[in-house]
């Protein structure tokens, strides 16, 4: 058995630890609530995966990347035509004056 790097050894000790510092009563219910917590940390773990699949998937459906980066580059150059046009259009103003 070897978990995270630690072998039987090193968890009965911890467990041993543990008994003395909680003590026989609190140990089950430390353990319960180990329990869930980890239970709902999967959970959630789960749910951001699937989260991030689904935006995989949606992506190679549409073949344009919905990220952040090609939005706002996006903006950027919607931005900087409309601006180039606005120059254009002084620029044809002072010519004609």
């Amino acid at each position: 058995m070897n978990i995270f790097g630690v072998g039987l050894p090193e968890v009965t000790v911890i467990l041993i630890l543990a008994l003395l510092i909680f003590g026989p009563k609190k140990l089950p219910e430390l353990g319960k609530q180990l329990g869930k917590t980890l239970k709902s940390l999967k959970k959630a773990s789960n749910e951001f995966q699937n989260e991030i699949d689904q935006v995989m998937n949606e992506e190679d459906k549409d073949g344009s990347p919905k990220t952040l980066g090609s939005n706002l580059k996006n903006e950027t150059h919607d931005k900087k035509k409309a601006l180039e046009k606005k120059d254009l259009s002084k620029k044809e103003n002072n010519n004609n004056n």
